[in-house]
């Protein structure tokens, strides 16, 4: 908006200013981040920057990338820098305002970003991808997984590529694998030689599509087990816990003695049966009786070995 129609605009507000007043507030609203831009001209037009995000949504933004455990220190940094850019003059303030250390186990695989890529690609392009999958030794050091056939030759997966998760400061590629027929998943810092396949994914990946959602839900620290369906007793004081991990849809109903019961589909896992027990006697599973016999041998095992 040119300085005269600015004037002109400010007047219908009943606020009456000059250019030399004009120029100084425009200054003061700058020196308060709130970035007036001007072009130069024989009569100056002002805009304002158009900022997608606000400073809280970029300190957001910014904290998630500090405490992703999957992102190496060398590209958090890259990162942060290029988020707070989105703060425009106000870039040097979100940099240093509450800067918290989250002592967060960064990855050392800096491959991931290529892989990362790969795998957004072929999503889009609805193709399949093969990769390399690897665990750590007691020395840190990869150690690829073996062909059963041939145990000196690393195993190449191919798969439908769906989507991917953060999960438990992780990032996961969730997909459909044909050989087994069901949904899996894989940690993309563990993946390796990331290719995508010129080979469109299957028909039955795209119908299993619909299902991320629910596959995810039934994971518990991504573990896959059986999937059944398990009933709970638990305090009511538990509800919050309850439907953070099996989602606000959850049916619950009280009984007496201020406990509540639900049934939700889970896939068996470890890690299922560790958070049953993780609340003492807050929470008590009811059925089917092949997983109740599940719990009281894990915790007999666990007792053992004290």
């Amino acid at each position: 908006m040119p300085t005269p129609v600015l004037i002109e605009r400010l007047a219908e507000y009943g606020i009456e200013v000059d250019r030399k007043i004009l120029y100084s507030d425009i200054k003061l609203l700058n020196d308060f981040g709130y970035e007036v831009m001007c072009r130069r001209s024989s009569s100056n037009e002002y805009y304002v920057e158009d900022r997608k995000f606000n400073v809280p949504e970029i300190h957001i933004l910014m904290d998630a990338i500090r405490a992703a455990g999957f992102i190496t220190e060398k590209k958090t940094d890259e990162l942060v820098n290029k988020i707070a850019q989105l703060a425009g003059s106000q870039r040097a303030e979100v940099l240093t305002r509450n800067i918290v250390e989250f002592n967060t186990m960064k990855s050392i695989n800096e491959n991931i970003y290529y892989s990362v890529y790969e795998i957004a690609s072929a999503i889009e392009e609805k193709k399949k991808i093969s990769f390399s999958y690897f665990d750590y030794d007691t020395k840190h050091r990869k150690v690829y997984r073996k062909k059963k056939s041939d145990p000196t030759q690393n195993r190449k997966y191919k798969v439908n590529p769906l989507a991917t998760v953060f999960s438990d400061d992780n990032y996961y590629l969730i997909c459909y694998d044909d050989w087994f027929g069901n949904l899996a998943h894989y940690r993309i810092d563990r993946m390796d030689e990331v290719t995508m396949l010129d080979v469109p994914i299957s028909e039955e990946a795209q119908s299993n599509k619909a299902e991320i959602v629910k596959h995810k839900q039934q994971l518990f620290g991504m573990f896959g087990g059986d999937k059944q369906k398990v009933s709970f007793e638990a305090d009511k004081s538990l509800i919050d816990v309850v439907f953070d991990f099996f989602g606000a849809d959850l049916y619950i109903s009280e009984t007496s003695g201020d406990k509540i019961i639900f049934t939700a589909e889970v896939q068996v896992s470890k890690p299922f049966i560790a958070w049953c027990c993780s609340f003492g006697t807050g929470v008590k599973v009811t059925a089917p009786q092949t997983v109740v016999e599940t719990v009281k041998n894990y915790l007999a095992d666990t007792l053992g070995q004290y």
